[in-house]
């Protein structure tokens, strides 16, 4: 059974929390000197969340980093960090047992929290999730503000950074607070690319986000790079425009994005099978050890390499196709010659990140046959890896991005 939530009663939340409250959540601010060690990769966000009063230790003067966190303990303390006003129109849990209804309502009140998530009861004591942690935070951004709600929709079928994304476990519905969660920096894939979605929260993880969070909650989402990236991707498969190449126009003179051939049939030459292009991507680099967007480093890392040579004259680009052959075990040199349009067959790349996000390359070299790459007559789905310049060149050189399919163009330029 639910209630609902009034704003007297979100008053008594917030001051009787310091007397009700679950042992690990402080009630005000007070001294962030921890008996136990402290990560380095959290230690000032620990000590600044229990300075401000959002945590605190146990009984023994311990902070236990390592422990998971609750969902009512996040909840309480993710209310408390947001300057959401509260919409006490919604509709709160009435029945939650302990210290923590009133918190949790809070909360819900502020935007963070979705009742029907949790039909069957919110479990308060459960440890909270990474997968439920995106989608609070992001849900929190976009109660505040309309254009993370349109963030939200706009990444529903953006390409996600993370290893799940490709390997499996990422549902479809996680895509849009996975990515503003990621776009924000709010949240980081771990080191071997993935994000965890079913792993459970540590309390210095809470921590830092928490700060993050406080940080940036004021912030509009053209602030985020790689959120723009990713709203671009999810809208029309590329992110040359957030990366500062302008369109093209097209023969009738319309925009040539890349909505006008993107996964549109192209016919390589001599019937050999159909193309599609997918999507185009850009990574902000010039040198493999310095790649600044979360695009480029899901392709690029220091064993990156492909047939052409990174400088500072042109930009990785990675556009990932749908290809279905009319032969058997298609090799290289066949598909490689199979259209005069470059960005239609560029090679494969070599890379750690090919197994860690569980990317599908095209083979740099041999046959494909011998990898049995291409089946006659299924769809097989890759990625290629060629350049754009990032700049006129002086000597006259191609300016950017042009494919033609069935006479429709995308085309992107610099100026």
């Amino acid at each position: 059974m639910k209630k609902r939530l009034a704003l007297s009663l979100l008053a008594v939340g917030f001051l009787t929390s310091g007397l009700t409250a679950s042992p690990w959540i402080a009630a005000a601010e007070g001294s962030s000197g921890f008996k136990d060690k402290l990560p380095g990769w959290a230690k000032a966000d620990i000590e600044y969340a229990a300075g401000k009063g959002y945590m605190k230790g146990n009984e023994k003067g311990n902070f236990r980093p390592e422990a998971t966190i609750s969902r009512a303990e996040f909840a309480a303390i993710l209310a408390r960090v947001s300057n959401n006003m509260p919409d006490e129109g919604k509709t709160g849990f009435s029945s939650i047992p302990g210290w923590s209804q009133n918190e949790v309502n809070v909360a819900v009140s502020k935007g963070f929290i979705s009742p029907g998530d949790y039909p069957n009861g919110f479990n308060p004591d459960t440890p909270l999730t990474r997968r439920e942690l995106a989608k609070w935070v992001a849900s929190g951004l976009a109660a505040k503000d309309e254009d993370f709600k349109k963030a939200l929709a706009d990444t529903a079928d953006t390409l996600v950074p993370v290893a799940e994304y490709y390997k499996g476990g990422l549902n479809k519905a996680d895509n849009p607070y996975v990515s503003v969660a990621l776009g924000t920096g709010l949240m980081a894939g771990y080191p071997d690319g993935r994000f965890g979605p079913g792993q459970t929260t540590t309390r210095a993880e809470a921590a830092v986000i928490l700060r993050r969070f406080e940080a940036i909650q004021d912030k509009k989402p053209e602030a985020f790079q790689d959120l723009k990236e990713m709203r671009e991707v999810g809208l029309t498969g590329t992110n040359a425009i957030s990366l500062g190449f302008k369109y093209a126009k097209d023969q009738d003179g319309r925009e040539a994005n890349l909505n006008r051939i993107r996964n549109v049939p192209y016919s390589l030459r001599n019937n050999i099978g159909t193309i599609k292009v997918n999507r185009f991507i850009i990574a902000n680099a010039f040198k493999a050890i310095d790649v600044k967007n979360l695009y480029g480093k899901m392709f690029i890392d220091k064993s990156y390499g492909t047939a052409f040579r990174m400088n500072t004259d042109h930009y990785e680009v990675f556009l990932e196709y749908s290809l279905t052959s009319n032969l058997n075990n298609m090799d290289a040199e066949t598909y490689l010659s199979s259209t005069t349009s470059p960005f239609l067959c560029l090679p494969g790349f070599k890379s750690g990140t090919v197994e860690k996000y569980g990317i599908t390359s095209l083979p740099i070299l041999g046959l494909i046959s011998k990898n049995k790459f291409f089946k006659k007559g299924v769809e097989t789905r890759y990625w290629g890896a060629g350049f754009v310049n990032s700049k006129v060149l002086k000597n006259g050189g191609m300016n950017g991005a042009t494919i033609t399919i069935n006479n429709k163009n995308f085309g992107i330029y610099m100026e």
